[in-house]
């Protein structure tokens, strides 16, 4: 009966991908869980590059996924860029084991070399079609097939053709029936293995003892047992993970849903530990009331059984949410690298890094703040109309005398004491004392920002430092008497 773990058994997981494009969540989540399990179980995690499809390879792919990988800290003990007791760890560089695989399945009279040509293939095609009828392969399987050459495709052949049932560790007992079994492609014409076989031989030469993939793959597995049998070999435990779903929760998530590249988000300003922590709980669970967990916490909390079964939903506002908490937990000294990363110089000042700390979920919303002219006041002083500094029916008189009050109080405070208690404690007394607090607050938070929503006035005036401050509460009471 399958298990989570057997008896002392070494826990080996992979993650295999293919560089045709941008690391999408979903990839990326099948990656944390293969670590995180590995991890737990003091085991080994591979990382191993699927290129067979130089038909859809993207250059620089296989950089960007170390890249991406890299920076969310999931460190693989076995890799192309780093070796290992299995190497090579790129599938176009392990062709002869694979060739050797194919010979074994050739001299038991379980693989032949495909003789058609595509044109023929679609005359058989087109008559079941005509026929109502599936197309099957085997059904056309030549009598009398050539000697492989690698120059034909090298098919499976099936004999035994049978109904398949096996155990995935989520799912539970599955099945299919005979029509899902049909001769498939080891090996294309272009002497580069199918997925379908190549990565049976790598977790088979690998070790790998649990593979982590997308329910896409359950429709094939009556194929993945067939060439286990066919082998002879024993297969690797199932985990088949639920689909990422999108915001809707209709359908899959996909680009056209707002899906992106992993690295987007590192642009965007989101801290990794944020997005692993994100990810993580997209489709499992530790069995409590936790959503905030360290790298270290997943590992020892995670579990094949904490794994659901049904999608889950990619909620970006929930990653906004995990984010600003992991940001809240930065130390200063990271904090401040992080904004002044996103911050022109002229406003790389220390006092404002709490100020935007607690107005973002993530660094790039900085580059709005700055874009909508929210904090050009820090470093420019603004202009206005007189009639902007009134709050509601106030006079001009009465608004000139509040700023004059303010500006009498705060040049008695000295530097080291222009801190933003004492100019709350000032603002707030004088504005307690007039009619309506906002004759006081108004008419200062618009002299120093120029804007109708700002941070508090004590907080400008404590970023702004004193000599500034009181030069725009001047020029405020200046254009009020013009």
């Amino acid at each position: 009966m399958s298990q989570e773990l057997k008896n002392n058994q070494k826990i080996i997981t992979r993650f295999a991908p293919s560089p045709t494009g941008f690391m999408h969540v979903g990839g990326v989540r099948t990656a944390l869980y293969a670590y995180l399990w590995a991890k737990k179980n003091n085991g080994t995690f591979i990382l191993r590059i699927e290129d067979t499809d130089k038909q859809r390879e993207v250059e620089g792919s296989i950089e960007h996924i170390l890249k991406s990988l890299k920076w969310l800290e999931l460190k693989w003990n076995e890799g192309p860029d780093i070796g290992g007791p299995n190497a090579p760890y790129k599938q176009s560089e392990r062709l002869e084991h694979y060739y050797k695989y194919a010979q074994i399945l050739l001299d038991k009279g379980l693989a032949y070399a495909d003789p058609y040509s595509e044109e023929e293939v679609e005359v058989f095609r087109k008559k079941a079609e005509d026929e109502k009828r599936p197309f099957l392969y085997r059904e056309y399987r030549p009598e009398n097939p050539p000697v492989w050459d690698k120059t034909k495709p090298l098919r499976l052949k099936i004999t035994n053709i049978k109904s398949y049932k096996w155990h995935d560790l989520v799912r539970g007992d599955l099945e299919a029936g005979p029509e899902a079994l049909d001769d498939f492609v080891l090996i294309k014409s272009d002497g580069y293995p199918t997925y379908n076989f190549a990565h049976i031989i790598d977790d088979l030469e690998m070790g790998i003892t649990h593979i982590m993939r997308a329910d896409e793959f359950i429709s094939s597995t009556p194929k993945f047992l067939a060439l286990y049998e066919a082998l002879g070999i024993e297969r690797p435990e199932f985990v088949t993970l639920p689909p990422i779903m999108g915001p809707d929760c209709k359908k899959k998530l996909s680009k056209r849903d707002g899906a992106k590249d992993l690295m987007n988000y590192k642009e965007e300003g989101y801290l990794p530990d944020a997005v692993v922590n994100f990810l993580a709980f997209i489709g499992w669970n530790p069995g409590d009331d936790r959503e905030i967990m360290s790298m270290q916490e997943l590992i020892d909390s995670f579990s094949l059984k904490g794994i659901h079964i049904s999608g889950g939903k990619f909620n970006e506002e929930k990653l906004d949410w995990i984010n600003k908490e992991y940001i809240k937990n930065l130390p200063e000294d990271k904090l401040k690298k992080y904004i002044f990363e996103y911050l022109p110089k002229k406003l790389q000042i220390e006092k404002i890094v709490p100020l935007i700390s607690e107005r973002i979920s993530k660094f790039g919303d900085i580059k709005g703040m700055i874009s909508s002219g929210e904090l050009e006041f820090f470093y420019k002083e603004p202009d206005y109309e007189r009639g902007k500094l009134l709050y509601k029916n106030t006079t001009i008189e009465k608004t000139a005398e509040s700023l004059s009050f303010v500006v009498g109080r705060l040049e008695k405070i000295s530097e080291s004491d222009f801190n933003e208690e004492n100019i709350k404690n000032i603002l707030m007394s004088l504005a307690n004392e007039a009619e309506n607090r906002g004759e006081v607050l108004h008419p200062v938070r618009f002299a120093l920002s120029g804007l109708d929503k700002s941070p508090d006035p004590f907080i400008i005036s404590l970023i702004l430092g004193k000599e500034e401050t009181i030069k725009r509460l001047n020029k405020a009471i200046k254009i009020l008497n013009l």
